[in-house]
Order: structure tokens, then C-alpha cells, then sequence
């Protein structure tokens, strides 16, 4: 006969994570130290400045759940244990948010991927679903598709979008993920030895959004959907930037063009996609386009009014058959291009001032051309406002002169999302945390085990 309380005296001299190990052996365990090291990491490389300081941040151990029930146990051991928590989807975040500072369990959410359903313009899935697939559902099910998406949409996961993203292609419609309407509600679990779960709905919902998952273990999302449309991909290109510019601003501002993305692209931009040369001839500025079939002829109309050159198109059924979009030049995955033809490439975030953001980037184009490569997306903000954000590329010299130009960019009312950071705080332009996200945080992560480090206002204080 097993004598338990032995094995609980056995147990409690292991190293909690080797306690976690021997009370949960039926959970996907990842036991290979190269794999758990690749697993700690994410697209922060991007920056050279979180390069240098996450080089050595690493996870202690690694699962992979498959269900609630495994989620949970897990939850209630690391609460038990007071062993840390990182929550992580497919890892294409750019600031580090699944870095895990202070070790601990490294949650790998990507197998718990189920879709669940799509109906009345809502789609629910659980967080570990890859968008990608999540959109292919809800087109089979109801005609719908995602409001907005990040260009890594083929490998990003439904939970990596809410905990670590913005939005993307897609915002020029709705906006940031943000915005009233896109986020219906979610499902989350407490950090807790007896944990809860949670439903929240609306902007109770958003408290947890872009907090990088360090204020509740999301399981579950629940996001409105758009009609789906055949999109159809174009290259405009210009010989000069306010043509590109005026251009690109026209069909964002045009309510009678149906798009899905208007990327801006100032020389030397294209000169670093080097997949797409010959189609963009060298120097020129470009836009990347993803419009409905019917608004063709009303795109064409301003392309020929701003003096610009259709060099790429293709029809939704030969991107489908090619699998190759244009999607994957834009947002973030223009640095990710840039920077295979270039190491020394990073990046800044940008946001415009609605109604101000074509002089706002004229000015920063004079002020800082050549060695901050202007690349903006139009968007509408989360007040519904036509502006444009922008993921500049940086001719990287030293993070003293990174920190230069950030400020330049403020100094004249541009306002910037640093990406060369780590703080949760440090990255928003406004610095500290809503009260909403500070009460989520005391109510789904009491004992402050969910990335510890990455909250300055949990960590200064002891609690928000």
C-alpha cells in the first residue's frame, strides 16, 4: 500500500518545480533545456536595447495544457508553491511579454486551440487558437471574418492578440481592438490554490487587454466579427512622397472604397523588401493595398489622380492558390523583412494626431529622413478618427540616440509607444495602468505570481 503522507514528505524537499513535476506527471511537460530556453524568448530581438537586457531571462520549466482541467490543476499547484507564471501563445510578440523575468512555469497556451463557435457576428475560441485558423472557422460557419488582425496572423494565437497586441490590418474599418464593440467578453481563471473562473464581459473584458497577460490568465475570447470579402492585393507606387502620401490618405478617407489595409511605405522602405523588388522599382514609395473587387476602379481613378503606377495585383482566389499575401509586408512584418536585409534595422511605434497626421509625418520625414525610414499604416483610432500609426524603420546606432529620436517624435506631438522596453508601464504613452487593469490584476493575480517584474506599480508597491 502507497503511504501518501510519506510521499508528501518527499515532495516537500524537492524543488518546487520539481514538486510540480512529481504531482502533475500526466501534464505535456517540455523537458529539453534548448526547447525551454527558445520557449522563453520572443520577437524582442527586434529591439537591440531588450536584445541586451532579456539575453539571459529564461523559464525553469515549460507545459503545454490541452484542456481547462489541466490548467487548472496547474494554476492551484504554482499558487500553492508560489511558483511564477508566464502565459505565452506562439511567441510573436516584439517587447518581451512572454519573457519570463524571474523563472517559474513557462505556460504554453497554443494547445488549448479549440474553436467553439460563430454566430450573430461573434466568434468564441479558446485564447491558443492561431488566427489564421479562428478566421477560416468563422468564414465556414456564418460568412464572417476577423475585424482586425496583426500581420503574423498565420502563427499568432487569439490570446497573443489580446494580451500583446494592437490590432492591424483590418483597423483602417474598426479600429484597434481596442475600440467599443471589437472585444465581447471573455473567460479567465484566478491565480489562486482554489482558482475561480471568471466571465467578463465588454469593457470589464478590456481591463485585461494589452496588459501582456500579467494582470489574468485569459482561456477563452469572444470578438465581433465583419462581413467577410474576397480581397484583392495592389502595389501603388510613386516617384514622389506627397504623392504616395496624399494617395494613401485619399483611400483611407474614401467611404465609398471597401479596404482591409492601406500601408504607406517612403523610400527607402522598398528598397528593404526584398521579396517584392520587382515590383517596386528602386527609390520609389509605395503603398500596399488589400481592397474589395468593387472598389478597383475607384482605387484606380485616385492612383491616376496622384500620379502613381500599379506594379502588383492579384485576386483573392490567386493569393489563395499562391498562399503568398501582401499582409505579410505590413505592420511589424515590414521590420522583420527590413531587418533580414539589414541587422542594423529597429523599430519605433508611432501614433499620429487625427487631422494633423499628414503634416505630422511631413515633419518627421524632414526632421529625421534617412535615418528614421517612415512606414505608416491609416487606421481609424479607438474614437473612430482617420489617422495613421507607424512602425518607422531605425537606422540603429546607440540607445542613447534611440532615446534622442523618441523624443524628437514628442517634442512634436507625436506620440510614441516604446518598444525598446520591458515595464508593462514603460511601453504605454501614458504611463501608469487604468484603475481597471490595476483592480484585475488584485482580483485574478492576488498573489502576484503572473510574470512578476513586468508590473512596476505591483512591484514598487507590493500592490497597485
Amino acid at each position: 500500500m502507497i503511504d501518501h503522507s510519506d510521499l508528501t514528505a518527499v515532495n516537500a524537499r524537492l524543488h518546487p518545480i520539481e514538486q510540480l513535476h512529481a504531482e502533475l506527471p500526466d501534464l505535456d511537460w517540455v523537458t529539453d533545456e534548448s526547447r525551454i530556453a527558445r520557449l522563453s524568448q520572443d520577437f524582442s530581438w527586434f529591439s537591440p536595447v531588450l536584445k541586451r537586457q532579456l539575453a539571459d531571462k529564461r523559464a525553469e520549466a515549460a507545459v503545454r495544457p490541452r484542456n481547462e482541467d489541466e490548467i487548472r490543476r496547474l494554476v492551484s499547484a504554482c499558487a500553492r508553491l508560489r511558483v511564477p507564471i508566464t502565459v505565452r501563445g506562439t511567441g510573436t510578440g516584439n517587447y518581451g511579454q512572454s519573457v519570463p523575468l524571474q523563472g517559474g512555469v513557462l505556460l504554453d497556451m497554443s494547445g488549448y486551440n479549440g474553436f467553439q463557435w460563430a454566430r450573430g457576428g461573434v466568434g468564441r475560441a479558446q485564447a491558443g487558437m492561431r488566427l489564421a485558423e479562428f478566421e477560416k472557422e468563422t468564414r465556414a460557419a456564418c460568412g464572417m471574418e476577423l475585424r482586425c488582425m496583426p500581420s503574423t496572423y498565420r502563427s499568432a494565437t487569439l490570446g497573443g492578440l489580446f494580451g500583446g497586441g494592437f490590432g492591424g490590418v483590418g483597423s483602417i474599418n474598426y479600429g484597434p481592438l481596442a475600440a467599443r464593440g471589437n472585444v465581447m467578453g471573455l473567460r479567465a481563471i484566478t491565480i489562486e490554490e482554489e482558482p475561480r473562473f471568471v466571465e467578463l464581459r465588454g469593457a470589464d473584458a478590456l481591463a485585461m487587454h494589452h496588459v501582456w497577460g500579467t494582470n489574468g490568465l485569459v482561456l477563452e475570447l469572444e470578438l465581433a466579427l465583419a462581413p467577410a470579402v474576397e480581397w484583392q492585393e495592389h502595389i501603388v507606387t510613386f516617384a514622389a512622397f506627397d504623392d504616395a502620401l496624399e494617395f494613401g490618405n485619399a483611400i483611407a478617407m474614401a467611404s465609398g472604397i471597401v479596404k482591409r489595409e492601406v500601408g504607406f511605405f517612403a523610400a527607402p522602405v522598398p528598397d528593404y523588401l526584398k521579396p517584392l523588388a520587382e515590383f517596386l522599382p528602386a527609390g520609389c514609395h509605395a503603398l500596399i493595398l488589400a481592397i474589395a473587387p468593387a472598389s478597383e476602379q475607384a482605387m484606380l481613378e485616385l492612383a491616376a489622380q496622384w500620379h502613381g503606377t500599379v506594379t502588383y495585383r492579384k485576386t483573392a482566389q490567386e493569393i489563395a492558390a499562391s498562399n503568398r499575401t501582401l499582409i505579410e509586408f505590413t505592420w511589424n512584418h515590414t521590420t522583420l523583412v527590413a531587418f533580414k536585409a539589414d541587422k542594423n534595422i529597429t523599430y519605433l511605434q508611432s501614433a499620429f494626431t487625427p487631422g494633423q497626421h499628414l503634416e505630422q509625418v511631413r515633419r518627421m520625414e524632414k526632421l529625421l529622413g534617412g535615418e528614421v525610414l517612415m512606414h505608416a499604416e491609416f487606421i481609424r483610432n479607438v474614437d473612430g478618427l482617420m489617422t495613421c500609426t507607424a512602425l518607422q524603420l531605425v537606422k540603429f546606432t546607440t540607445e542613447e540616440r534611440l532615446q534622442e529620436i523618441m523624443q524628437i517624435h514628442r517634442d512634436n506631438g507625436v506620440r510614441i509607444n516604446d518598444p525598446h522596453v520591458f515595464i508593462v508601464e514603460d511601453g504605454r504613452a501614458g504611463g501608469a495602468l487604468s484603475q481597471a487593469a490595476q483592480d484585475a490584476k488584485r482580483r485574478f493575480d492576488p498573489l502576484g505570481l503572473l510574470n512578476p517584474g513586468k508590473v512596476r506599480a505591483w512591484s514598487q508597491g507590493g500592490r497597485p
